[in-house]
């Protein structure tokens, strides 16, 4: 298994959006009651997500890495990158860096924004190592904590990052505007 940056070209966030942002974002509608992709019929979910990421990949302070299976590879040689069919994706990890405002007391924070592993590699130890590769991003940039937000609803993710260390410090509420 290789931990790989994913390339700001177009053929490789294809195959990522096709192969591992949808598929994430499929299982947390079956997970997450307030978590829904638009309608097909009204939006190209891929076509919209790939220009999206696209420009997200150019943010400096923005990372996304996918894990390839090279066990699983048909041909092409490790050092190929993702977009070439070289293993099947098996997860990913996107991070951004969360600069402190002066006025704070507080460091700079990598973010991990979404983490998602394929069924068929869930419990190999896969997460742990993508979120390892974020901590060492975190190093990196001089960041000495990761945060996320995580679906309150979502008890398998709450549970693997309470595992990992990871404590709840703040909550986000929401609520309809009509409401109010």
């Amino acid at each position: 298994m290789q931990i790989r940056p994913l390339p700001a070209d177009e053929s490789a966030v294809r195959r990522y959006v096709e192969q591992l942002w949808l598929p994430y974002h499929r299982d947390l509608e079956t997970t997450i009651e307030s978590h829904g992709l638009a309608d097909e019929g009204d939006i190209d979910l891929v076509a919209a997500e790939v220009a999206f990421r696209l420009g997200r990949l150019e943010d400096d302070d923005y990372r996304l890495w996918i894990a390839v299976d090279t066990d699983a590879s048909r041909g092409s040689t490790a050092e190929s990158g993702p977009l070439e069919n070289d293993g099947d994706l098996a997860g990913f990890v996107g991070t951004e860096i969360d600069d402190a405002p002066s006025v704070f007391d507080r460091p700079d924070r990598l973010v991990v924004g979404d983490l998602y592993v394929r069924e068929p590699y869930r419990g190999s130890g896969l997460a742990r190592d993508l979120i390892g590769r974020a901590a060492k991003r975190a190093g990196k940039a001089g960041c000495p904590e990761l945060v996320l937000d995580v679906d309150v609803d979502n008890d398998r993710a709450i549970a693997f990052y309470e595992k990992l260390g990871f404590e709840t410090y703040r909550r986000r509420m929401t609520v309809d505007v009509d409401e109010l």
